[in-house]
């Protein structure tokens, strides 16, 4: 296994680890923007009025795309799975 084999498998991972979780992040960074500025035209500085909304859409986010992640996730394991017998040489 050569250390350019490597770096690549390793990009690929991380790759797959952006592509997977910036869904996500998104969601809670919008809900989040949205929270605060109605507790900032409100006045109202409740600190668990913030979570309550962020975790209740990223749960929804994740329901909605966990088939695409689950893809992803998938396609990048069988590929290194199919792989291994190149990796070895």
């Amino acid at each position: 296994m050569s250390p350019d084999l490597v770096i690549g498998i390793a990009r690929q991972a991380i790759q797959v680890t952006l592509l997977v979780a910036l869904p996500i992040l998104g969601i809670g960074l919008v809900v989040g923007v949205l929270v605060s500025m109605v507790q900032a035209a409100t006045q109202i500085q409740e600190m668990t009025l913030t979570f309550v909304p962020k975790i209740i859409s990223i749960f929804v986010g994740l329901l909605l795309l966990l088939p695409w992640i689950m893809s992803h996730l998938m396609t990048f394991t069988l590929e290194i799975f199919n792989n291994i017998p190149n990796y070895v040489r």
